[in-house]
């Protein structure tokens, strides 16, 4: 590691309770790249129940501030989202301001009893929101990062005045897509710095002992002369997971044989298994729950094709990048995605993956059949997706912007 660049305070609402939570880890892969790049980084994020309050995992120290007692109160954030939990149970709504103020407190006490140099937050509201204020107040440059979900799902007036405040007021502002970037852009177009930075992915080969585990995978689950399918994300409504179902009854007519794993966990996962039941497809189609972050490369490299099948949900959440459908192109396995948001920017159709309509199920059906008859020459996309993903997605490149960007404002 280099010389000590700076102190970072990561502000984020997502980001792992314990080893092997089913949260997706993209903020901690990206702060253990910024630690190689020479930056200190701290994580201050909302407590869950049975979580640490303070611990170091891989290296990224982690503060985890309670803000409603008893700690089962704490419902939030995690679960698959907060946008999730706040459409599925109104009650959490009550609770949203109570979080912000105690993340707010938290995130003075750190800036208070430690020097850093810069603010990095994850979503705009709140995070982005405390961040500024307290970035003015300390006078430290912020760094405001837009995944999508907060430019997308939060409407309405009092909201959109919030964001434009600050997106204008933060020193800089990064988004992980050209859709991204549109939808900041009619917001407000007085953003002092704009600079489009995806989250990366791992782009390592595999070694020889994953190898053989991916083998083992492909043994237990693929059937003979059947292509074997795989979904991996969180099971809610807006992931089109009863879109994937409905269109295996349909290829089920043409391949019986055919296996599909369903990889994750969500508030609809029981739903979606109860429609399974009801399609006749329990024999084709497996719920494997969560699967670790360091096993998600063999399952999606022991598959032959990734369905991705995410949609406009109703409070105008979209997919803006997709990090599952970049993983899948890098396991150099084939990728079918819905043609919504920033997908379209890593799966380019019958180039490094092939594009469907949103909610079309019998289209998914159809490239199915059509790859798995080597129809669509199957191996052409796959090479160019793979070196798509190496050459604009790696988690090497997107730390490089990163460390850049803080070395530019520090």
């Amino acid at each position: 590691m280099q010389d000590t660049k700076g102190e970072v305070l990561c502000v984020t609402s997502n980001f792992p309770r314990w080893e092997g939570d089913s949260t997706t880890p993209f903020v901690l892969s990206l702060a253990e790249d910024l630690q190689q790049e020479g930056w200190n980084i701290d994580v201050l994020a909302p407590h869950a129940p049975d979580a640490l309050r303070m611990e170091t995992i891989n290296g990224v120290r982690v503060s985890r501030f309670q803000y409603l007692w008893p700690e089962k109160a704490q419902t939030v954030c995690y679960q698959g989202g907060a946008l999730v939990n706040l459409r599925k149970n109104p009650l959490n709504k009550l609770k949203l301001p109570i979080l912000v103020l105690f993340e707010l407190l938290s995130m003075g006490w750190q800036l208070l009893t430690k020097k850093y140099s810069l603010i990095h937050a994850h979503w705009i509201l709140p995070q982005g929101f405390n961040a500024v204020i307290l970035g003015k107040l300390f006078h430290k440059p912020t760094v405001v990062t837009v995944h999508g979900g907060d430019i997308f799902g939060l409407q309405g007036r009092v909201m959109s005045s919030f964001k434009r405040w600050v997106l204008e007021n933060a020193s800089a502002v990064t988004v992980n897509s050209e859709f991204t970037k549109a939808a900041v852009l009619a917001q407000t177009s007085k953003i002092n710095v704009l600079e489009k930075i995806p989250m990366g992915v791992s782009t390592k080969p595999l070694t020889e002992n994953q190898q053989s585990r991916v083998d083992l995978i492909r043994q237990k689950y693929k059937r003979v002369n059947s292509p074997l399918v795989i979904f991996l994300g969180r099971l809610v409504e807006e992931k089109g997971v009863g879109d994937l179902l409905e269109a295996m009854r349909l290829i089920v007519q043409e391949l019986p044989e055919i296996q599909c794993l369903i990889a994750g966990e969500g508030q609809d996962k029981d739903k979606f298994q109860s429609y399974c039941a009801e399609l006749g497809l329990d024999g084709n189609v497996q719920f494997l729950g969560w699967v670790q972050f360091e096993e998600v490369p063999l399952y999606l490299a022991a598959a032959d094709i990734f369905i991705g099948t995410s949609k406009t949900s109703a409070n105008g959440w979209v997919e803006a990048q997709g990090l599952t459908f970049l993983e899948a192109m890098a396991a150099e396995t084939v990728v079918i995605a819905t043609a919504s948001g920033g997908i379209k920017e890593s799966v380019i159709h019958q180039q490094t993956g092939f594009l469907v309509d949103e909610g079309s199920p019998s289209q998914i059906a159809k490239v199915v059949l059509s790859v798995s008859n080597d129809n669509l020459k199957p191996g052409d996309v796959v090479k160019r997706a793979t070196k798509h993903v190496q050459e604009n997605f790696s988690r090497n490149i997107v730390a490089e912007k990163f460390d850049n960007l803080f070395e530019e404002l520090v």
